[in-house]
């Protein structure tokens, strides 16, 4: 019998030709190029053409997405060509705010670099999944090396310790609780959890604890919050040996105390060694494993980079406040030399979402506490199979790329400047205010980018009655009242924001609001949810804000006063 013909062509003919890019280099992929340059200049057309513009991607600000309307969409037969789909993935980014903006003051929101945006998308076309050396090849090098660069600075053996890439800081924080209640409750893993293990962590620690502690199924109810100090925001020691010294008397398990290093607003970093020798003098009863001490340190981490700057010859000629600000984070940041594990996230200013990686000491305890039988279906070729103890299993390479390639392009140096970018910013905008008697900086003395605002009606003295406020028990309707002022005052500077508004012939700045940046002192244990300090936030990260923007900031916050009173 004569062998079949087999036309290659006809094998799909329909589908390879209109939608998918070709395996080898057989011209076609010049028009795939051609594609991708269509969708980046597409997206390019939404932003403006000069800085003088709003703070958002094209010119309707308004949120046309309604729940109700989306819930009708339907499968069509015929699929739409690629210039139409294309041109209704761009209009979805109308009106998102534009991050790397001048205008654009409003969190510590991503400002992607070229290489990690190029790393990002080139995993994209070929999917490399880390889920075990043969689907990852090559790329799992990303997530090998950027943990050891991160162990490294943190003053770790890298070569004996880890890391994991993840779905953010709460996928890290995730990660801290299922370590610590495989090592503190090893029955759990097979039995469930049957014993009600507490999570130590302060006023000041992300919300993400919500998270971890309900999905685990440990209960929200475990967690203890430690009272912060109300000059630096940072764990109060005192109250965190009471309750360690507790549990320890009534063989209560602690499965993880969490300092958190670098906090959104106050840029507050918690004492590790100090927690250290807590739990090392006041250990778990021995019918219980060793408590974790986590590091959430996905903002504060990037201060590593400046280990090894000479503060005293100063290469990078920072100036005097600069330094001052940097030193002292670089200090503080240091003790996470004393945890077990700490949370990275490289999409705070660097890298495109989702770039978080879950950095553990000791890569033998962990990866053994966490194994699982391996599955049928993986061959497990290499010696790199995460798949064994991680919490997902496929997981995309875009997020280590990205951070790896961020370190390789930026180095130390590059994350020094664009650390030291912000704290110019907050630190110009800080002298500026010694102008306004009515206006004053709440977290003046803390060493972060973010600048918080309370403004007051004219005349007032804001230094004095702020510190009544903040302080005095009798003051708390003033500080009720002008809560309630700062909240109308950032609530116009959004609509003005939305509308377009021009002040002095330039757009209003974007920027955002903080409803309890610390309870009142006399607040104990934040009994009185209205007796707590808001304050406009001014984060100035984007390295393209210039000293201009910063006062024309100033004198929009004004004008929204004015016309708030």
């Amino acid at each position: 019998m004569d062998k079949p013909e087999i036309n290659e062509a006809e094998n799909g003919d329909f589908l390879t030709n209109k939608f998918f890019a070709s395996p080898v280099q057989d011209g076609s992929d010049d028009a795939f190029a051609l594609l991708m340059t269509e969708a980046i200049r597409g997206i390019d057309s939404l932003k403006p053409l000069s800085r003088n513009s709003s703070a958002f991607l094209g010119e309707n600000p308004e949120l046309t997405v309604t729940r109700d309307h989306a819930q009708r969409a339907v499968l069509k037969p015929e699929g739409e060509s690629f210039t139409e789909v294309l041109n209704q993935i761009i209009s979805t980014f109308e009106g998102l705010p534009n991050w790397g903006h001048p205008l654009n003051m409003s969190n510590i929101c991503p400002q992607e670099n070229y290489a990690a945006i190029a790393a990002s998308m080139l995993t994209q076309i070929f999917s490399p999944n880390i889920l075990e050396a043969e689907y990852a090849w090559n790329t799992s090098i990303a997530e090998l090396e950027s943990s050891a660069m991160l162990a490294d600075l943190a003053g770790w053996d890298a070569g004996k310790a880890g890391g994991i890439f993840t779905y953010g800081g709460s996928g890290c924080w995730m990660y801290q609780l299922k370590y610590a209640l495989s090592r503190v409750l090893p029955d759990s893993r097979e039995q469930g959890i049957r014993t009600d293990a507490k999570v130590l962590c302060s006023e000041q620690a992300h919300y993400a604890m919500l998270n971890s502690t309900d999905w685990t199924g440990l209960g929200m109810n475990n967690i203890i919050k430690i009272k912060t100090l109300p000059d630096t925001n940072t764990m109060d020691i005192t109250h965190l040996e009471q309750v360690i010294r507790e549990c320890f008397d009534r063989h209560i398990p602690i499965a993880s105390v969490v300092c958190t290093m670098a906090s959104t607003d106050a840029c507050a970093f918690d004492p590790v060694k100090a927690v250290r020798k807590l739990l090392d003098r006041y250990p778990n009863h021995p019918q219980y494993g060793k408590a974790l001490l986590y590091c959430d340190a996905v903002i504060g981490w990037s201060w590593l980079a400046f280990k090894d700057y000479d503060f005293a010859a100063n290469p990078q000629n920072f100036t005097e406040a600069v330094l001052e600000s940097a030193q002292k984070n670089c200090e503080a940041i240091q003790e996470i030399q004393y945890a077990d594990a700490f949370g990275v996230d490289f999409h705070k200013n660097f890298s495109p979402l989702v770039s978080s990686v879950f950095v553990y000491k000791d890569r033998s305890e962990f990866e053994n506490l966490l194994k699982r039988e391996s599955s049928a279906y993986l061959q497990e070729r290499g010696d790199y199979n995460p798949h064994n103890y991680s919490l997902e299993v496929s997981r995309a390479a875009g997020g280590s790329m990205s951070a790896w390639a961020t370190l390789k392009f930026l180095g130390a140096n590059g994350i020094q400047h664009v650390l030291a970018h912000g704290l110019k910013n907050k630190h110009y905008m800080l002298r500026q205010l010694e102008f306004y008697s009515d206006m004053t900086c709440v977290n003046s003395a803390d060493n972060g980018a973010a600048l918080l605002l309370r403004i007051y009606p004219e005349d007032t003295d804001a230094a004095l009655q702020y510190a009544q406020e903040l302080h005095d028990e009798t003051s708390r309707n003033q500080l009720i009242n002008h809560n309630t002022l700062i909240q109308k005052i950032s609530d116009l500077l959004w609509k003005w924001f939305r509308e377009k508004k021009q002040i002095g012939g330039r757009f209003t700045p974007y920027l955002s609001i903080t409803k309890g940046f610390r309870p009142a002192v006399y607040n104990k244990n934040t009994i009185d949810p209205e007796a707590v300090i808001y304050a406009l936030k001014v984060y100035p990260v984007s390295t393209y804000i210039t000293e201009a923007d910063m006062q024309h900031a100033i004198h929009c916050i004004r004008l929204a006063r004015n016309e708030v009173v």
